[in-house]
């Protein structure tokens, strides 16, 4: 027998800026997930929407304010299959045509779209995570049951369905009908399909976990054969996306080993669910790594002058963008992920007058990038802040405006500093600082998520290790705010000046510590061995020769970005 064959199901992907169908980590971690399974000849296929507009393209108002647009985008370069599925959404037949992307380097992408001319439910696969609850149980409908039928129209046999957070439930609900339209109970059903079902969960606090009302549900077509009492023992009341997950697949995994325990906690008091383990996320590490870093680390050669090329292209491209003229001898510190409270993007700003002068001397150069939801003012809010920071300090600190996959790998390539400081525990994992890391960029980091697996403090990387935790959230951030500036003061800054050869090692030890750990191949690799093959049961000489097999290299490789 060979490997398991891999249904992926996931709202968003990001494997390209071209084709702009994801929103941020998620869909980022999607697509390295995708181009890791072509890296390794992996059968696997993914399930998605096709998009018509952009999550959201964010740029800055006159006011520092930041404004979304959708542009209607041309996706001539998407393959038509020439299949369609049906699905019943508020009771009326929706179609939906199946597209393929397969051009980036990735295992086939199949992405259902109802937005074509002549169709009545363009609204439905319209705008990412835009719209109400209404458009978002259609979407899922489309995901979910579409994403079942797509499957079955194209022949794929699949022996496992993993759904990569909660939004691909109602493929568990399709596989129950299935079953139940062959005679099974209920009951019999729901074991026979958990039992081909993983799930990973990424949202480590329970209210950002969806919930929806069953009324809504039923009026939706989401219910699909099922009854309220049968929909209440997946979900609850109301339905609750993650506990459903969690009841209908027979493991889950968490995505760091911090994670892990969070996951647990936050899930303890729902029964019947399927065992909760981790595996701490990857990046694909030809589309963010460095060529020439890449290069410069395997022949043991200086990784200065490769990491100089690549912090030029980052200061070129902030000049082109926003006229700043950064000092490319000077320390760069980037941040730039997703704009959200928890983040604390502007924490460093938190006591401006610490900084002032490093800023004014030109000795610390800060640059920012990040969306914000459209609909999150506290995210917007702390974007219009960055932005005043950079009028204030037009040469020293930068905001790169309408973040996107380009702007990512610029910055993970060519700064010196990865600053990352959420509020712990709330980064599941974050992938951003992996990304920095194998490409010779230090972080600076609280140790959540990911962190705590990989940087050793004044080796690989320096850690913010805050394990304070004061009732009042003001004193949490002024603790942590501390410590930051302690680490920066006492340890980044001088070594960056005065001491360029240990400078050197950490960058050295930090593609050392990251390149394979933390890559899209090793994490995919542990999916197989940790959950595929517990669907499975078993273990054959063909996987066990695969999963003993050296880790891949990417010296030649070049993959469209």
């Amino acid at each position: 027998m060979g490997l398991p064959r891999v249904a992926y199901f996931c709202m968003e992907y990001g494997l390209n800026s071209r084709l702009p169908i994801y929103a941020g980590g998620l869909g980022v971690l999607a697509g390295d997930y995708l181009k890791a399974a072509k890296d390794l000849s992996l059968p696997m296929v993914g399930i998605g929407i096709l998009w018509r507009h952009d999550y959201t393209e964010q740029f800055i108002g006159e006011d520092g304010w930041p404004y979304d647009i959708y542009p209607n985008y041309d996706y001539d370069f998407v393959k038509d299959t020439g299949i369609t599925v049906n699905v019943q959404v508020e009771g009326k037949e929706v179609i939906c045509k199946v597209r393929l992307v397969d051009q980036y380097h990735n295992v086939s992408l199949y992405l259902l779209d109802t937005n074509f001319p002549g169709s009545e439910h363009g609204w439905i696969t319209n705008k990412l995570y835009g719209g109400g609850t209404h458009e978002r149980i259609a979407q899922e409908i489309i995901l979910g049951i579409g994403g079942i039928r797509l499957l079955r129209a194209l022949n794929i046999d699949v022996d496992v369905y993993h759904f990569n957070e909660g939004h691909a439930v109602l493929a568990g609900v399709e596989l129950i009908r299935e079953k139940m339209a062959q005679g099974a109970s209920f009951a019999d059903a729901w074991q026979a399909v958990r039992a081909a079902i993983v799930f990973t969960t990424h949202t480590p606090v329970e209210a950002g976990n969806e919930k929806h009302a069953h009324n809504e549900l039923q009026q939706m077509g989401a219910y699909n054969g099922l009854d309220y009492q049968q929909m209440v023992k997946l979900g609850g009341d109301p339905f609750n996306m993650t506990e459903a997950a969690l009841r209908l697949c027979t493991v889950a995994n968490a995505v760091s080993n911090l994670h892990g325990h969070t996951a647990r906690s936050m899930w303890r008091h729902v029964v019947n669910t399927g065992p909760i383990i981790s595996i701490t996320n990857g990046v694909h590490v030809p589309t963010w790594q460095s060529a020439d870093i890449r290069r410069e680390f395997e022949s043991g050669q200086d990784l200065r002058k490769a990491h100089m090329k690549a912090k030029m292209e980052l200061v070129h491209f902030a000049y082109k963008q926003s006229k700043a003229v950064l000092n490319p001898e000077a320390l760069i510190v980037g941040f730039a992920r997703r704009t959200t409270a928890y983040k604390r993007s502007d924490l460093i700003f938190r006591n401006s007058e610490v900084v002032d002068p490093l800023l004014r001397e030109g000795r610390m150069q800060l640059i920012f990038s990040g969306k914000a939801h459209p609909r999150d003012d506290e995210g917007k809010r702390i974007i219009r802040d960055l932005v005043m920071m950079n009028r204030k300090y037009k040469d020293a600190v930068v905001f790169l405006e309408n973040y996107n996959m380009e702007i990512a790998r610029l910055m993970v390539r060519g700064c010196d500093v990865w600053l990352n400081n959420p509020v712990r525990p709330l980064e599941a994992s974050g992938t951003s600082g992996m990304k920095a890391a194998m490409n010779g960029v230090i972080n600076l980091s609280i140790v959540d998520g990911w962190v705590g697996e990989g940087p050793q403090h004044g080796v690989s990387g320096w850690l913010l290790d805050v394990h304070h935790s004061a009732a009042d959230p003001q004193q949490q951030n002024l603790h942590d705010l501390n410590t930051l500036y302690k680490v920066l003061f006492n340890e980044v800054i001088p070594t960056y000046y005065d001491n360029p050869e240990r400078w050197h090692d950490m960058m050295r030890a930090s593609i050392d510590m990251s390149h394979y750990k933390f890559s899209s191949a090793r994490m995919i690799r542990e999916y197989y061995e940790l959950m595929y093959k517990r669907v499975m049961e078993r273990h054959d000489t063909t996987t066990a020769a695969w999963m003993t097999a050296a880790p891949a290299h990417y010296e030649q490789q070049q993959f469209p970005n």
